[in-house]
């Protein structure tokens, strides 16, 4: 060989080395990057020559895909989706957008996800089109339409939940939006249609029932502190609590009174039973000061306080702050004011503990994922959060609660011939704003097959003038209502 030539073969030798490993580069450890380019449209185009699988409720499809006749190949297009997109999410390619249950088990129907290798095997030797699978929510249609239908055009959420196993069936924010108009492949008027849901004063796209703006839950977490105390073993449902018409806040010139204008029932003093019954927060507030707010946040924590939750969807946090360390804010969260908040789906947890004897199930909204022949892939089951109280607490507080719905704060929730634990909510929300009214409970109290917790903002549209026996109450017990009569 001449020396030019084997100078010549150094040179293509090195050319080939270099486009190998360019190429290696670029297929291999710079594929993610590149997969998740925005501006790469053709893995863009390519992901949807698949026939995403459907999102499927009791059997019906809520989400599913259709031919299209642009460059993507397949629409996406939900039913009723004012009542599902907060759940649903919506997924739109010339965006590259994707949220809610589209994104979080985006892979699943996508039919990429590690449980369709079989699948997609098979689909391969058969000769078969690729095809997503499709995921099986937990949420029941009946329920989720009772509860979207008793929400009417109020602004907020219902979270239903079996207090057993944990699942979810139902999950609702109002108001809702067409998720189709975000789907749609034609980037301006989707633009326009985002746009239009973002400066809307009610703010749609908030899923109220986990996340939107954490409001403090009221007179609901009476049960909490109850059951710290309960817990402690100091206290019992008859034990006294001074009962004077106001309180004046420690270190504080600021006073608590009671909804009613009067002392919590005839008398100096008061039971915790009785505390609960009539939501009185006086006494409330006198017991947290008295078990102190470490012990509070401990036992809130247990049912889900200060904890991240996904469902799979993300929820916000619901918190009872370690910055609340001075007796004032303590006497506050006695009733679920100060720097209290949780979501519906945290008081539905509480509830749905209470219910199931102190045990807290982790709630979930999948049941199961399925392949394009029907073939199971990936099943869901209940799993436990933690024991948050013991059976002999959570049959005194049960007890309380279906007091306060016989004869209490909460007979708004009052069902013929069934037993409702219940309590009542009338969270203030500083200064002449409406208040946020909140219900939860459980029926039947004494095997329950559902518990739920019900939150509506702005005062039900009747300012400081509503209350959660009166609007949030209601709607609780259609749902349950619903429930029941499955």
């Amino acid at each position: 060989m001449t020396k030019e030539l084997r100078r010549l073969s150094i040179i293509v030798l090195v050319m080939f080395l270099a486009l190998f490993g360019s190429t290696s580069t670029i297929q291999v450890l710079q594929a993610n990057a590149l997969a998740d380019e925005q501006n790469n449209r053709r893995t863009l185009f390519d992901s949807f020559e698949t026939q995403r699988g459907a999102i499927i409720a009791g059997g019906r499809e809520i989400a599913n895909s259709v031919p299209s006749d642009d460059l993507y190949v397949w629409q996406r297009q939900y039913a009723d989706s004012a009542m599902w997109a907060h759940t649903t999410g919506f997924l739109n390619p010339s965006l590259g957008s994707v949220t809610g249950i589209e994104q979080l088990m985006g892979q699943e129907l996508a039919g990429t996800a590690g449980s369709a290798f079989f699948s997609r095997i098979d689909q391969i030797v058969t000769g078969q089109p690729p095809r997503g699978s499709s995921v099986l929510l937990t949420l029941d249609p009946e329920i989720q339409k009772a509860a979207y239908d008793a929400l009417g055009g109020l602004t907020g959420a219902v979270v239903a939940i079996e207090p057993d196993t944990g699942r979810i069936i139902a999950m609702v924010s109002t108001p809702g939006y067409d998720a189709n108009s975000l789907a749609q492949h034609d980037p301006e008027g989707t633009d326009a249609a985002y746009r239009a849901l973002e400066e809307d004063p009610a703010q749609p796209l908030q899923n109220r029932a986990i996340a939107g703006d954490v409001n403090p839950p009221g007179s609901t977490f009476k049960l909490v502190v109850a059951a710290a105390a309960f817990e402690s073993g100091d206290y019992d449902a008859d034990s006294e609590l001074p009962n004077p018409l106001t309180y004046k806040l420690p270190q504080s010139q600021n006073t608590v009174h009671n909804a009613s204008g009067t002392t919590c029932g005839p008398g100096e003093t008061t039971t915790i039973a009785t505390a609960i019954r009539l939501s009185c927060n006086v006494p409330l507030a006198e017991l947290a000061v008295e078990i102190g707010a470490d012990r509070i946040r401990e036992t809130a924590e247990k049912f889900g306080f200060n904890q991240e939750i996904a469902i799979p969807l993300r929820a916000a946090t619901s918190t009872y702050p370690t910055s609340i360390t001075d007796d004032a804010q303590t006497a506050l969260s006695g009733f679920g004011q100060g720097r209290v908040q949780a979501t519906p789906l945290q008081i539905a947890m509480v509830s749905a503990g209470i219910a199931n004897g102190g045990t807290v199930m982790n709630p979930y909204l999948v049941d199961e994922v399925v392949g394009a022949d029907l073939s199971p892939q990936q099943s869901f089951s209940p799993s436990p959060f933690g024991e948050a109280i013991d059976q002999d607490t959570a049959d005194l507080i049960r007890d309380a609660m279906v007091s306060s719905v016989q004869d209490g704060a909460a007979t708004g929730a009052r069902i013929d011939g069934v037993d409702v634990a219940g309590k009542t909510g009338t969270a203030e929300m500083g200064g002449e704003n409406p208040y946020t009214l909140w219900f939860t409970g459980f029926a039947p109290a004494d095997d329950p097959e559902i518990a739920v917790a019900v939150l509506v903002e702005d005062g039900g549209g009747q300012g400081q003038s509503g209350s959660g026996n009166t609007i949030a109450a209601p709607i609780a017990k259609k749902v349950m209502e619903a429930v029941l009569s499955r």
